[in-house]
């Protein structure tokens, strides 16, 4: 009978401290006991944007009381837990110190595995919080700070079919709405704006949308986004151009969805075809409408996390500690944060480690 794990997740790669505590018992059932994400729009709302150093402090200042309720609302003794998962890149430097350098400290006083998780696996690996899901999976991850189609053979086994060449498309809605004067962060704002607009007013570029196989760009949109917005007469040509922003980014998004399901049938042709969707931007129900229907049509299973568990959390963090923790790829607790870390880059890990599962 397998062993059943307990961990404590820390999330802290960019605004979001984060501290969660997950259980996988033995019949490989998983629970999230708790899920603390503080967030610090207060704190950049003047700035327009995230500012590293802001952020960093804010995690100083939040880190052990997220942590100490986290413990608290889970009901466990801390000192029964299996092991401390952090995120420990990709992300802003100075905020990813915060956290990494807080779950080694707890590792190396209650002498428990530390494992370093690269921030892009835990929304990999995230809708199995919610659902078994057999390898392999097509999935799409698109947030503020990435956007990429990886096919997912496995924990620490990832293809990149394609990605942004440019800016994120988490990033233009970010952008966009500034544009449009919503105050940060404004990204999930555009889709409430564009429900008043029309779609069709404005004809919005979709750069290498017949080009580049699974790749995207954004960086032409955000820019003609930029021109249209200073032509803006009034509130109703605001929302027309939401709700075009909206349109059109739905539009690359299926396209280039639909390429990639096409490479991942060709590689995967006898086998249950799923497409997972997951990242900040998966909240949005505009792009999720569409891309549930582009699966249906395409016979793929779309599966969508929770929208709590498509944001930044430390529950994706821990489930992914877990995963890593049975297979056993812990790391050592001179492990140094990335500010990159490309999914399909494996890091230095310690194969087995004495672990016994």
């Amino acid at each position: 009978m397998k062993k059943q794990l307990t961990f404590l997740g820390i999330e802290t790669s960019c605004d979001e401290t984060a501290a969660s505590i997950v259980r996988e018992n033995s019949e490989g059932n998983v629970e999230i006991l708790s899920n603390i994400v503080s967030s610090q729009t207060k704190e950049h709302k003047e700035f327009g944007g995230v500012v590293p150093e802001i952020a960093a402090r804010a995690h100083i200042e939040k880190i052990d009381f997220i942590i100490k309720k986290a413990i608290e609302k889970s009901k466990i003794n801390i000192k029964n837990i299996d092991g401390i998962a952090s995120t420990a890149g990709p992300g802003l430097i100075v905020c990813l110190t915060v956290g990494l350098s807080t779950a080694k400290a707890i590792a190396a006083s209650l002498k428990k595995p530390l494992i370093a998780v690269n921030h892009l696996e835990g929304h990999a690996l995230s809708p199995k919080l919610i659902k078994k899901i057999n390898f392999p999976y097509l999935l799409l991850l698109i947030s503020g700070g990435h956007t990429q189609f990886l096919e997912v053979n496995g924990v620490n086994n990832y293809i990149r079919l394609g990605t942004t060449i440019d800016d994120a498309v988490g990033e233009a809605f970010d952008k966009t709405a500034k544009l449009l004067g919503i105050e940060f962060p404004g990204g999930p704002k555009i889709e409430i704006l564009a429900k008043k607009g029309d779609e069709n007013y404005f004809k919005l570029p979709k750069p290498i949308i017949n080009k580049g196989g699974c790749n995207l760009s954004f960086a032409g949109l955000k820019t003609a986004v930029l021109k249209v917005s200073k032509k803006i007469k009034n509130e109703e040509e605001k929302n027309h151009l939401a709700a075009s922003f909206q349109k059109t980014v739905e539009d690359i998004l299926v396209k280039k969805s639909k390429i990639a399901m096409s490479l991942f049938k060709k590689k995967h042709k006898d086998k249950k075809k799923t497409f997972v969707i997951a990242g900040g931007v998966a909240s949005n129900l505009g792009i999720r409408k569409k891309l549930n229907s582009l699966s249906i049509e395409e016979e793929f299973e779309p599966i969508f996390p929770p929208v709590n568990l498509c944001s930044d959390n430390a529950a994706m963090i821990a489930w992914a500690g877990i995963e890593r923790f049975k297979l056993g790829l812990i790391n050592e607790l001179d492990f140094s944060a990335r500010a990159r870390w490309p999914l399909d880059e494996k890091a230095p890990f310690l194969k087995g480690a004495g672990i016994k599962y």
